[in-house]
């Protein structure tokens, strides 16, 4: 096998052309395999192997420096540095990261996970290189979604006063996790078609070239002039008028032409974007006909692309569920998602109410705000984000939200540990940075009823509101356990003695895992649903403490700032005399692994609880 020969970076260099014909093939057929069987970033992966291929052909690593925008597209550039052996364990605990890892190799040039990143972290990279007096290419991937987000724009505006080398390699694939949306997509789909141009470019600079001793003369100066038929021809030519060089666009899937395109760009005393196009889940027939699905997938079969296990009904699938009937019932109710229409759960209220429906594209702060406008207009907005992604707006709902105490409902969907995407993607700050805002209410459902329950109280309620639930099977226990929702109020599921487990959300769960083991030691515990970290039942508190030795606030969320400190500040306020034992995440960034496993390490399994709570009593 010509992969085999690959074993660091640079050894592509080495490869005759036959065997570069045959290595994107070996590549696809590696990463399918693997993947079926650990699962991870499929569709993503396989678009871009041509395109890493030529990057890697053109540049020199570790020493040029390749930066991946949200990086769920780097394992072909895994690979080819040298770390295929590693993909058995890819996304487990202690094994290799999904995502570009500086930690992981000098390859990695900077650690990303959320998308919009790349032009901004490598224009930091080319001053640093300039005010260093160093020489090395600095290239920056973005994808055609990321290219959604604003942050992309700024980093573009800032970029024209620079003017020495720096690559911005554009991969447009017409797709970001959901389809793409809005100007920016029009605008590329325009320069996607523009054959006219790029077949008028080849045909001059073709016959140019052919003119003896002065050909390849006049090409050059014509290069480094600005085109005025490229102004005409091509719709806004956006790039080129922000100061920005344009090549392309070229078949991402041709490596020929990429590295000549690439080695042009190497050439340019300026910013140059180098568009490229590329197909999502090029070479696998079942991530071609479906991306999405195939972005993030779990382990599947090969021949099919049917996921090997079938698991119940997700947190996810009960919000689109109820979703779906609040639509029905709730003409004001308004759906929101920054390109996650299939992954929050909201494709089937899309379908069923296009007109109530808005993918702003991957631009969580416009979508804040966007959604209180909408509730300033009498709407009831509710935005879908995963909780690693809403921190991007944290300014936005501040001030754009509480400070206008208006409605807006966050569906904060992958709140807690979400196990094999590693420290980017944990939902684990939100209960401490939300609850610090003043008219913020935020709360949590024990089971999957309870998270019925709370979206239709949620958007009833007249202010902002944030409701989280974790990635993974909805929990069915303690079904009869159904009190209405009464803003600020727990829910008492079993009085206790000596130990009161106070717990919020996916730990209700662990907490009556918690309360079985104490039991068998003999011990007395209590078990409240706490449901609101903020604000959370301090009457029901102070009317119980005294009669508790212990109180054991639980959470998944960051100690710092969560409802655990809280809890425990109000409980020293009014006098209480016992042990506080808050249950939290220490404040670190957690890597990848399955969410068991990290609880474990992490100290918050029912087993450490309970282990931790027998030593206070003793």
């Amino acid at each position: 096998m010509v992969l085999d020969k690959i074993q660091k970076e640079n050894d592509i260099k080495k490869l005759t052309p036959q065997e570069l014909r045959q290595l994107p093939e070996e590549i696809r057929q590696f990463l399918v395999e693997k993947l079926s069987v650990t699962g991870g970033h499929l569709a993503s992966n396989l678009g871009v192997v041509e395109l890493t291929m030529a990057l890697h052909l053109v540049f020199d690593l570790p020493k040029d420096k390749i930066i991946w925008d949200v990086g769920h597209q780097s394992y072909t550039h895994k690979i080819l540095t040298g770390r295929k052996e590693n993909f058995d364990n890819l996304r487990k605990f202690g094994g290799m990261s999904g995502f570009p890892k500086r930690s992981e190799s000098s390859c990695d040039s900077f650690d990303t996970g959320h998308s919009s990143t790349s032009i901004s972290a490598g224009l930091g990279y080319a001053w640093a290189r300039e005010m260093s007096g160093e020489d090395y290419h600095v290239i920056s991937v973005i994808g055609d979604g990321s290219m959604t987000g604003g942050m992309a724009y700024e980093a573009l505006n800032n970029a024209a006063a620079l003017k020495k080398n720096f690559i911005i390699v554009l991969n447009d694939n017409n797709m970001s996790i959901s389809e793409n949306v809005g100007g920016m997509s029009r605008h590329l789909s325009k320069l996607r078609t523009s054959s006219n141009y790029t077949g008028f470019k080849e045909g001059v600079q073709n016959t140019l070239e052919k003119i003896p001793v002065c050909g390849e003369h006049l090409v050059a100066g014509i290069r480094k002039t600005k085109s005025s038929i490229k102004q005409m021809v091509i719709p806004g030519m956006m790039f080129e008028e922000m100061g920005i060089m344009y090549l392309g666009p070229v078949d991402g899937h041709d490596i020929r032409a990429m590295v000549r395109i690439f080695r042009e760009a190497s050439q340019v005393p300026g910013p140059v974007l180098v568009h490229v196009l590329t197909h999502k889940g090029n070479g696998y027939e079942p991530a071609e006909r479906h991306p999405s699905r195939f972005h993030g997938t779990a382990p599947f079969d090969v021949e099919t692309g049917i996921p090997k296990d079938k698991s119940n009904p997700s947190y996810t699938d009960i919000f689109s569920t109820v979703m779906r009937k609040m639509g029905e019932r709730e003409p004001k109710v308004v759906a929101i998602t920054a390109a996650m229409a299939d992954g929050t759960g909201l494709k089937r209220f899309r379908n069923m109410f296009p007109e109530r429906f808005f993918d702003v594209g991957i631009a969580e702060e416009h979508a804040v705000t966007f959604a209180a406008g909408l509730a300033a207009g009498g709407m009831r907005p509710v935005f879908a984000v995963y909780s690693s992604f809403l921190q991007r707006a944290y300014d936005q709902v501040l001030h754009d939200v509480c400070m206008q105490n208006l409605p807006v409902v966050f569906a904060i969907d992958r709140a807690g540990l979400v196990g094999s995407d590693g420290e980017t993607h944990q939902g684990v700050f939100d209960i401490s940075y939300l609850t610090g805002m003043p008219n913020m209410t935020v709360m949590a459902p024990k089971n999957k009823w309870e998270l019925s329950d709370m979206l239709k109280f949620a958007i009833s309620h007249d202010g902002p509101i944030a409701l989280r639930y974790p990635r993974g099977e909805a929990y069915v226990g303690l079904e009869e356990y159904r009190a209405p929702i009464v803003l600020g109020k727990c829910e008492e599921v079993y009085a206790g003695t000596k130990v009161l487990l106070f717990a919020l959300g996916s730990m209700v769960d662990t907490a009556v895992q918690v309360r079985d083991l104490l039991h068998s030691h003999g011990i007395d515990a209590g078990l409240v649903n706490a449901r609101f970290a903020k604000p959370f039942d301090e009457e029901y508190l102070k009317q119980v403490m005294d009669g508790y030795d212990v109180i054991v606030p639980m959470e998944e969320n960051v100690a710092a700032g969560g409802m655990g400190e809280h809890v425990s500040c109000f409980l020293r306020k009014e006098g209480y005399q016992g042990t506080i034992l808050p249950v939290a995440i220490p404040d670190r960034f957690v890597e990848q692994g399955n969410v068991d496993t990290l609880k474990e390490m992490l100290g918050i399994d029912a087993s450490s609880i309970t282990d931790n709570i027998i030593k206070v009593i003793k």
